[in-house]
């Protein structure tokens, strides 16, 4: 009988594969121009929430504290590999949302997952410039031309079974279409922590971001509940984890609600995730509906640990809760 012997949560900010020189003012023009949701839920933009900004912004930004909490960030993801890889998987089950990737606005699935053999990502050549931002993205993607990773097409077939018979209408995928590649919470996935070793994975795809087919907090947690169950009627002695790509809160840094997020996990609160308020869920924070998805399908897992960074970067304090955490 299968089991599911892990869970895994990681940001996918391009924060994270940028340099700590990055984070001092490289992002800056990129926020000062994208329209922005406040910690209320309301449209605002960057004018608005630096006129807003605490009398602290500055000291919370200084290029020393950037530094440590770039170190910070990159030692989490190095810990979170190493756990990875430690879990001695059979399959990696990865629920994450795709950014008009593989999908577009005229066929974007509230739940989709994949059944392929392999799933393609771009190589680093399509990626076109030298700044900072262009190198970041490189990082996601393959030294050379693109390249194939592998996936666990029988897990896959059986959860879309399952989870039809639980009642979830499932959208799939069974190749990749020519020109399109893996999305980046997937491509984050297998660049930043599968160094030590290839694992198959089975992309589950949720609609975190766009309006207006996006799943309740509430389907969220009992789709990672009814993940769980399904693994555990997958036949053989497979060892299965499962992992939340993206979040926290961003582009606004909300960090009340992100370190309650991650305390909800440590305490196994149901009722936090299935409640989580809308408002909340917004613009990038949206990506919170993955690790909601996953806290419903760890069910009586420990947290081991949990790391949290708010990634503040410019004076109005954007930027994202850069969360880590492993569980057993």
């Amino acid at each position: 009988m299968a089991r599911l012997v892990a869970g895994f949560g990681s940001s996918h900010s391009p924060m994270l594969a940028a340099q700590a020189v990055d984070w001092n003012g490289g992002f800056l023009s990129r926020d000062k121009a994208r329209p922005h949701i406040d910690l209320d839920g309301n449209p605002c933009n960057y004018q608005s929430l630096l006129a807003a900004a605490p009398g602290d912004a500055m000291a919370r930004i200084a290029p020393e504290l950037l530094a440590r909490r770039h170190a910070e960030v990159q030692a989490s993801i190095a810990r979170l590999a190493d756990d990875i890889a430690g879990a001695q998987l059979d399959a990696l089950i990865v629920v994450g949302d795709d950014q008009e990737e593989l999908f577009d606005h005229n066929n974007m699935p509230a739940i989709g997952i994949y059944y392929g053999e392999t799933i393609r990502n771009a190589g680093q050549a399509s990626i076109a410039g030298d700044d900072w931002m262009a190198r970041a993205r490189r990082r996601y993607l393959e030294p050379g031309e693109a390249a194939e990773h592998a996936c666990h097409p029988a897990l896959a077939r059986h959860l879309i079974g399952a989870l039809q018979q639980d009642g979830f209408d499932i959208s799939v995928m069974r190749a990749m279409p020519a020109g399109k590649f893996e999305g980046h919470a997937y491509s984050y996935v297998h660049h930043f922590c599968l160094p030590h070793g290839a694992v198959p994975i089975v992309p589950v795809f949720l609609n975190a971001y766009f309006p207006p087919n996006q799943p309740t907090p509430a389907r969220c947690f009992a789709l990672g509940e009814a993940i769980a169950g399904a693994v555990a009627a997958f036949s053989g002695d497979v060892r299965v984890g499962i992992m939340a790509s993206g979040g926290l809160s961003h582009f606004v840094v909300d960090e009340v609600f992100d370190r309650a997020l991650l305390d909800a996990l440590r305490r196994k609160d149901a009722a936090f995730f299935r409640s989580a308020p809308l408002a909340k869920l917004q613009s990038g924070s949206s990506e919170i509906r993955n690790w909601i998805c996953v806290a419903g399908a760890a069910g009586a897992m420990d947290v081991a640990w949990a790391s949290y960074v708010p990634g503040y970067r410019t004076p109005a304090l954007t930027g994202t809760g850069l969360a880590f955490a492993s569980l057993r």
